[in-house]
This record gives structure tokens, C-alpha cells and sequence, in this order.
């Protein structure tokens, strides 16, 4: 059944122009962004070395949802796979909401990257304004996303390439400061690090659980694999290698690397607003490496937003094929993109220009709460829809998926109580509890919208 899924879905119009290669690094690049490489400083001066444990315990939830994800890929994969299972186990107003707000998530979440790429040009010049290099960077990756699919993963391919091999050389060469001791923080780098400065918890269990909001932001994106189901060349082997490696990609990248950093200089050294890659390479004493570590980190966020691009336009195109958004977003480019709903998605992405123009130091901050409420969401009607196809697998009403999660749908559940546990935490922040309320208004007026469209054109619901 999974096999005939497969092979009807090129009728989307789509160029099935990933290849297993590029999907695989898609799912890598993904795992590693802005939230890591900038996020961080702030998550290290409020939950010291305990954040390594925050990550960790993040990444087995995340590696949960992808499993969800991944029985639900294989069972149907399909380009927009979020808001169509919704659609299918939920009902149609939920595959309407998550669509949009899955499209809302990446809108915000370019901003954020556009916000740290600005930050990052800033570190060689500071004198140009961050809301100038943002809109820089935000026209010249329209222009590479209305490129085909295939130029558009081999960037990514690129891009991902860039960032696995810089953190895998400051691994090493952490690695080789605890050993050898040389540069200039050999004499103070020691393990010791993690527990000698207040111990593992330096502000208490409370204020390491409070950075799991942040935690998860770093995480957005794992679930890119999902979008990318409708372009791969072989989504039945490509879309459960690329998910099965999750866990050592998160041991590797998050875990390793920050333990590695922390262990070098002491976390007390850390300030929000300052990527703590950047900041361990000027301790060690490599001038270039911080301007090199700079590189990547911009690189990561470039990559970040890129991705974004691509996603919203499918998941736009999604919709309208739903009746859920203008019909004018099911038309595809003479090389077969998404062009209009690009086009439409990097107008709101301006919007993130305009609050590095109006509030530089709080434009991050703003978007990543909203970004990881919309996230959230998306997360939540993943495992959702995992756990009702899982019922109706069991009652025999529909075929099984050819790669199950572990656990079946108890993992599903933990996965839920961990993400609502997450919004709580969101809801007891006051900075971050703005997030809350601008999903309360985007809730409302898709519910709004929701009646009219039903009103005018039934069919959609």
C-alpha cells in the first residue's frame, strides 16, 4: 500500500530531485541552526553546564516526534505531510491550522535567522546597520529559492556540508585543549568545568527547566524531512535513514559540542547575544578561528532561512490545493517551484527587517518565543495524528506503515505531556509569554477565516 503511495505521489507536479544524499544533509543541516550556534549564549548564562542535560533530554522527545513522523511518511508520504495527516485523522479545520501555522512558524523563524545573519556581518562590521544586511540577505535568497529543486539541495547540501564539518573541528580541537592543554586556555580547560563553578545546577533545577523553551527553538526544523517527502527521488529508504540518524547527529552536535565547550572555558565566561562558538575560539586564543567559527554560524543561519523559503511555499501550495488558501498558490514555476507562495512568504519575512530597524537587541528574542509556539503546535498534531493512525492500524481500518515507531503510540504520549509541560513553562515567562498571546490572535483569526472559507466554498470542510 506504502509502495503505491509512492508511486502516485509525482502527480503533485513536483521534481522529485532530491536525491538520498541531499535529503540526508537537508536532515543534518536541519538539526543545526541558529539556535544552537547563537541561542546558546543566553541558555549557558541562565542554566549553566546543565543546559548539555536540557539538550539531551530535548533530543530523545525530538527523536519521539520524528519517529511519530516517520510511520506517518512511510504510511503516506506527501509534500505539506503535517497539515494533510491533520486533515486526514483530525478533520479538515485542523489540516487547515496547522498548514498555516506551519507556514507562520518558518515566516518567523527566517526572521530570526535573518536577525542573527545580521548580527553575525556585524562581528567584521559593525557599522552597518543590522536591519540593511537583513533585507540583503533576505532578496538574495528569494532569488536562489525560485532556482529548481535540485540547485535548491544542493545548496543546502553545501551549506550543511559547512556547518558538520566546523563543529566537528571544534570538537577536535576542544578536544585537544582538555588533552594537550595548549593555546592560552589550556591552563583553566579541565572536565572540572562542568561542576566547579556553583556545581551542574549554578541557578537551581527551576532555571535550567526555564531554557527548555529555547531548547526546543533549537530544535525547529528536524521535521524539514517531512516537506521534503514529495521531492525525494526514494522517500521509502531515504526518509528512515535520514531519521534513524537523529540520535548521534543530537549526541554529536548539541550534546558533544556543547559539553566540549563548556568543559574548554567556564561557563560564567557567556553572554546572551554572543554565539558561544565564537566566544570559546577568541578564549582559546585563534583569532581566525572566531572569524572562521563566525562564518559558519552565518552560514548556519543563511542555510536556516533558505529552508524556510522552500517549506512555506510548499506548504502554501498545500493548502490551496485543500481550498484552504487562493488557488493562485497551486501554480508552479516553469522549474516546477512554488513560486508565488515564495514570493508571498518573503514579504512577511520583511517584517523581521523592519523589528531589527525598530528594536535590534530584541528582534531575536520576540521571534524565536512565537516561532517555537508555532512549533510546538505542529509537534503536538504530529504525535497527534501518530497516536489516532496507530488506533485505527490496530482496528484494522488502515494499512501498517513499513517503518513503525518503537513503543507505538505510548512514546507519542510522552512526546505530548513533555511538549504541554514545555508550554507551561512558556506560560509562566513573562518575557516569553508574549508568544502565547500573539497565538491567541493568530488562533482567533484562523478561526475567523475558518467560518468565511467554510461559508463561501463547503467542499474545503
Amino acid at each position: 500500500m506504502a509502495s503505491e503511495k509512492v508511486t502516485d505521489a509525482p502527480a503533485e507536479g513536483y521534481e522529485r530531485g532530491l536525491g538520498s544524499r541531499q535529503v540526508q544533509m537537508i536532515a543534518i543541516g536541519g538539526a543545526i541552526g541558529v539556535g544552537l550556534f547563537l541561542g546558546a549564549g543566553a541558555n549557558i548564562a541562565k542554566a549553566g553546564p546543565s543546559l548539555i542535560l536540557m539538550y539531551a533530554l530535548a533530543g530523545v522527545i525530538i527523536f519521539f516526534i520524528m519517529r511519530a513522523l516517520g510511520e506517518l511518511l512511510l504510511y503516506r508520504p506527501v509534500s505539506g505531510s503535517f497539515a494533510e495527516y491533520s486533515r486526514e485523522f483530525l478533520g479538515p479545520f485542523f489540516g487547515y491550522f496547522t498548514g498555516w501555522t506551519y507556514w507562520l512558524m518558518w515566516v518567523v523563524t527566517g526572521m530570526a535567522e535573518l536577525t542573527a545573519a545580521a548580527i553575525y556581518v556585524n562581528y567584521w562590521f559593525p557599522e552597518i546597520p543590522q536591519w540593511v544586511t537583513a533585507l540583503v540577505f533576505l532578496v538574495v535568497l528569494f532569488g536562489v529559492n525560485l532556482i529548481s529543486v535540485k540547485l535548491f539541495g544542493e545548496l543546502e547540501f553545501w551549506f550543511s556540508m559547512v556547518k558538520v564539518t566546523a563543529l566537528i573541528g571544534m570538537i577536535v580541537i576542544g578536544l585537544g585543549v582538555l588533552t594537550f592543554g595548549f593555546s592560552s586556555a589550556g591552563d583553566t580547560a579541565a572536565v572540572s568545568n562542568l561542576w566547579a563553578f556553583d556545581g551542574f545546577f549554578p541557578n537551581g533545577i527551576g532555571s535550567s527547566l526555564m531554557t527548555l523553551q529555547g531548547v526546543m527553538f533549537a530544535y525547529l526544523a528536524v521535521e524539514l524531512v517531512g516537506v521534503t517527502a514529495g521531492e525525494s527521488e526514494n522517500p521509502e529508504k531515504t526518509l528512515p535513514k535520514a531519521i534513524n540518524t537523529l540520535p548521534w547527529r543530537i549526541a554529536l552536535f548539541y550534546v558533544g559540542a556543547l559539553t566540549v565547550i563548556l568543559c574548554v572555558v567556564r561557563w560564567t565566561e557567556f553572554a546572551p547575544g554572543v554565539s558561544p562558538f565564537v566566544e570559546a575560539f577568541a578564549q582559546i586564543g585563534i583569532p581566525a578561528g572566531a572569524a572562521i567559527v563566525n562564518f559558519v554560524v552565518l552560514t548556519a543561519a543563511l542555510s536556516s532561512c533558505n529552508s524556510g523559503m522552500y517549506s512555506t511555499g510548499r506548504m502554501l501550495r498545500n493548502l490551496a490545493e485543500s481550498g484552504e488558501a487562493p488557488k493562485a498558490f497551486t501554480k508552479l514555476s516553469s522549474t516546477k517551484t512554488p513560486a508565488l507562495g515564495i514570493l508571498v512568504s518573503v514579504l512577511f519575512m520583511g517584517i523581521g527587517v523592519v523589528l531589527n530597524y525598530v528594536v535590534p537587541e530584541k528582534a531575536f528574542g520576540y521571534v524565536t518565543s512565537v516561532a517555537t509556539a508555532a512549533g510546538i503546535w505542529t509537534w503536538l498534531m504530529i504525535l497527534i495524528s501518530h497516536v489516532l493512525y496507530r488506533r485505527a492500524v490496530d482496528a484494522g481500518r488502515l494499512p501498517a506503515s513499513s517503518f513503525p515507531a518503537p513503543g507505538g503510540a505510548t512514546c507519542s504520549y510522552v512526546a505530548i505531556a513533555f511538549l504541554l509541560f514545555v508550554t507551561g513553562i512558556i506560560a509562566y515567562d513573562a518575557d516569553a509569554r508574549v508568544c502565547l498571546y500573539v497565538m491567541a490572535v493568530w488562533a482567533a483569526a484562523l478561526g475567523i477565516s475558518w467560518a468565511i472559507l467554510k461559508g463561501r466554498t463547503p467542499q474545503a470542510a
